[in-house]
């Protein structure tokens, strides 16, 4: 069995005399890299020692991330070179970096939100047993272990997505320190974190110096960078301009080096005294979230709100933007007391929110600056109702050059932009709006000094023209130093509301980690206290209650029970056999179907590859009766997997959208269909006897066809969920970009299921041919659409990522009894498929609404 890394003892490949402290254990020589014309960094050069930290710092732009990434394998250098051990090194991919003993903490966290805390811990690393198989209960218990260390509470087995943000950040610097690795770079790795954790994160980094590990640490607070780092490598414009030890590089240095220029590390000076109140939060609560808030914010006046994360900072400005509704209180504006029930209508009452999550909820990454800067002021762009790109560039230009925004055009998509110039258009395009109200999350979160500087600035300007500003912020010389009042929470509770004269760190620090009373989780939590055993029982019904398969066996059953009261033929043999049979053939596609779909991909050509197969495995038993049917059944998966192949050579190689490549695919492969066919017809008496028992043929009453189904449904399910291929499908779904960091083959895994999901088409082909026996140019014809929404009902969620295999097997149960149903309470043919799909559209409804209730349960159990 393969052993799971352990921190508490050094490995790698290096010698082990490196690591011995201030041992060389790796060095960056004249490193260049270009990103077409564009150079990322030239000519860089520092080296990593055994037992300290090396920080880089510079501004947004500088070089750091693209130096992290050579480091780690996700980018070669176009010149220069990677050692260790003073020898060059190539790496082919990250997992290259990490089997020489690198380990590293991105700056955006490659986790994987639909597998579990130990799986995002070991994702790559799997640990497996001689069988080759995932030893889940080693990985559970290593992961248990590195979780304590970290001081990080939660189970291992918790799927990733039920936890708060900087509980995954924690999960990143965990799956970090699994690795055993000599060399950890942590790229922004305390963006997310409160001021606690970082204490954790930092004793931590102690333990692993003490070991004599090489740390490299990338960061923005520049208090957390003097405090852990043993020295300093300052870059600028993708150069580097200096290395110092900590102790002799001053803060004041170290500012005007990044910037190039003379910059005051301080916060803009504000004298004029607040106007009337604009906005008033009265007792407002949230069942679950936060209980109990109360403040105003007057006309020029910037209220700060602080507390560690998780706090229910977010979750209020949240409530007052319209994005959640409050279980209880009162917002007014200027004195009127308003209800909002969407964000639409709180910017209509001109309040503007500004996003803690720039990625995710406030940035179209794909789109040209422009666009993303006016996406608040769209009425204000258009003539005769046509965007004007004039308008909308003129919408955002003043507030852009204020913020000294760096870019090359207003064409550039905004991920070419670095993070502070990022935020810098989310800030403009809500100044855009002109609000009375602007609330501010975290809105210096990941940019540099420079760049804060000019934020800083800006929220200074707009207090002197008279808006209300409520900043929520994690930093708290940002707190201190930009706001007139600070209100802090704990766990959920207004704890203590200070005036900016008797504001301070410890003060604030200590209301907002004293202990609290948890916040009243509202009526659906109150329950009977359970003796341990009866809990553990409850508990598990509970949890099974709330599997979605048992929600599909209670739509099975409340179609099969009405209909057999009405016709008891639903339950007899003659029924159930050709419903069995039936249901396996859609289970074959719809598993290959879910592969595809896992990937974020889909498959629209899979009911042509179906047809084109039946047809074509027919028609060589047809020429060739004395083959076995094993052979038809043989030619048709090749000619499958091929046919998937080239699906997957278009979209994994050729990065066409897979929509768009099936939908070709899929009249292609049906016109080829139509032409060998030829509009003949290959039926019964055409082919071998031995070919159509195929299908009938029974093993202890079973249809083989049935059979046959369970067997590979149930190899697929434990592929899929104990091997290293099918975790690693699931993650390149969940997150294609955290699965390239790690140096996962994503291209190849997205391959590979447009094979599969092909192969087992053909399978459903032959096995077709063989069922119907007659068989022709309409084989399947809009099967896809059947396909597709077994799926769907099963619980693969179209996003990728997540889904079962017992789900779809459901899902095409569901979908079959349904339409047996309709046929046997004798609904009339002409009304038949409308009503079908009525009852599938009504069924997918369902279960979303479902969905979507399960995951805000869980983002409310993300949100300690």
């Amino acid at each position: 069995m393969q052993e799971a890394p352990d921190i508490s003892e050094r490995g790698g490949d290096s010698d082990p005399a490196e690591a011995e402290e201030g041992k060389v254990l790796l060095r960056l020589v004249g490193a260049t890299k270009r990103f077409g014309g564009t150079v990322a960094i030239h000519n860089v050069s520092f080296d990593i020692r055994a037992g300290e930290v090396l920080a880089l710092l510079g501004e947004n732009g500088a070089g750091k991330s693209t130096c992290v990434k050579v480091l780690a394998g996700v980018y070669p250098p176009n010149e220069g070179s990677v050692e260790m051990g003073g020898k060059a090194r190539v790496w082919d991919s990250p997992l290259s970096a990490q089997r020489a003993g690198i380990a590293v903490m991105h700056q955006h966290p490659g986790l994987f939100p639909d597998l579990s805390v130990a799986e995002n811990i070991f994702f790559g690393r799997f640990p497996e047993t001689s069988l080759g198989v995932i030893d889940t209960g080693a990985m559970a218990d290593r992961a248990a272990e590195i979780l304590d260390t970290i001081g990080l509470d939660v189970s291992p087995s918790q799927p990733l997505r039920t936890l708060s943000v900087s509980e995954q950040q924690l999960v990143e610097v965990a799956r970090a320190l699994s690795s055993d690795a000599d060399i950890l770079i942590m790229d922004e790795p305390t963006a997310a974190l409160s001021h606690r954790e970082v204490q954790k994160l930092f004793a931590v980094v102690a333990q692993l110096k003490a070991r004599g590990v090489g740390i490299v640490f990338v960061g923005h607070r520049m208090d957390e960078i003097f405090d852990v780092s043993d020295r300093i490598a300052v870059l600028r414009d993708g150069e580097l301009l200096t290395v110092e030890p900590a102790d002799v590089l001053t803060r004041q240095d170290a500012i005007n080096l990044m910037a190039g220029r003379t910059l005051v590390a301080g916060y803009p000076e504000r004298d004029q005294p607040p106007g009337d109140v604009i906005l008033q939060v009265e007792d407002l609560s949230r069942a679950g979230e936060y209980s109990g808030i109360s403040f105003n914010v007057r006309a020029g006046e910037v209220l700060g709100i602080g507390g560690l994360v998780g706090s229910g900072r977010t979750e209020v400005a949240r409530t007052i933007f319209g994005i959640t509704r409050p279980s209880s209180g009162d917002i007014a504006i200027d004195g009127a007391p308003v209800r909002i029930g969407s964000p639409g209508e709180a910017m209509r009452k001109g309040i503007a929110y500004v996003s803690e999550d720039r990625l995710s909820q406030s940035l179209i990454a794909e789109f040209p600056i422009f666009v993303n800067g006016s996406l608040t002021v769209l009425e204000r762009c258009t003539h005769h109702g046509l965007l004007q790109r004039e308008r909308e560039i003129g919408a955002v230009k003043e507030q852009l050059e204020r913020l000294k925004l760096r870019y090359a055009s207003f064409d550039q998509e905004i991920s070419g932009l670095s993070g502070g110039n990022q935020q810098k258009v989310v800030l403009a395009k809500w100044v855009a709006t002109r609000p009375r109200i602007l609330i501010l999350d975290e809105p210096t979160q990941g940019i540099d000094v420079q760049s804060k500087a000019e934020v800083h600035a800006m929220i200074a300007d707009l207090a002197r023209q008279g808006l209300a500003i409520v900043l929520i912020s994690s930093e708290m010389p940002e707190l201190l130093g930009m706001c007139d009042r600070i209100v802090v929470l704990n766990e959920g509770r207004q704890v203590a509301t200070f005036d900016r004269a008797e504001a301070t760190a410890p003060k604030v620090l200590e209301a907002a980690t004293r202990s609290a009373a948890p916040v009243d989780a509202g009526p659906e939590t109150h329950e009977v206290p359970e003796a341990p055993a009866q809990q553990s029982f409850a508990q598990s019904l509970r949890n099974l209650l709330k599997r979605r398969e048992v929600g599909l066996l209670v739509a099975i059953l409340a179609v099969i029970i009405p209909v057999t009261i009405i016709n008891p033929r639903m339950m007899s043999p003659a029924n159930l056999t050709p419903l069995t049979m039936d249901a396996a053939l859609l289970g074959f596609v719809a598993l290959g179907q879910m592969l595809v779909i896992l990937t974020r991909n889909i498959d629209l050509s899979v009911a042509s590859v179906i047809g084109l197969t039946a047809y074509t495995s027919a028609g060589l038993m047809s020429a060739n009766p004395e083959l076995p049917a094993i052979a038809g059944v043989a030619f048709a998966c090749v000619l499958g997997a091929g046919l998937g192949s080239i699906n997957g050579l278009i979209i994994a190689y050729g990065r066409v959208p897979s929509i768009v490549a099936t939908l070709g695919t899929m009249s292609i492969f049906r016109g080829l269909h139509s032409l060998w066919a030829g509009g003949d017809q290959i039926s019964a008496d055409e082919v071998p006897a031995h070919w159509l028992a195929l299908a009938g043929t029974e093993v202890l009453g079973i249809p083989l066809i049935v059979l046959l189904a369970v067997v590979v449904l149930a190899v697929a399910a434990f592929v899929l969920s104990r091997t290293r291929w099918g975790r690693e499908l699931y993650g390149v779904g969940s997150n294609p970009g955290g699965a390239d960091l790690i140096g996962i083959p994503s291209t190849r895994r997205i391959f590979s299921a447009f094979v599969l999901a092909g192969a087992l088409a053909g399978l459903t082909g032959a096995l077709w041919a063989s069922r119907y026996a007659t068989v022709d140019a309409r084989v399947a014809f809009g099967f896809e659409l059947t396909v597709v929404a077994a799926v769907v009902v099963g619980g693969v969620a179209i996003r990728g990522g997540s889904g079962t295999v017992l789900g779809i097997v459901l899902g095409a149960l569901a979908l079959l009894i349904i339409r047996n149903g309709l046929v046997l309470v004798r609904v009339d043919p002409l009304w038949l498929q409308g009503i079908y799909g009525l009852v599938i559209l009504v069924a997918i409804t369902i279960d979303a609404k479902i969905a979507a209730r399960h995951e805000r349960r869980l983002q409310r159990r993300a949100t300690p």
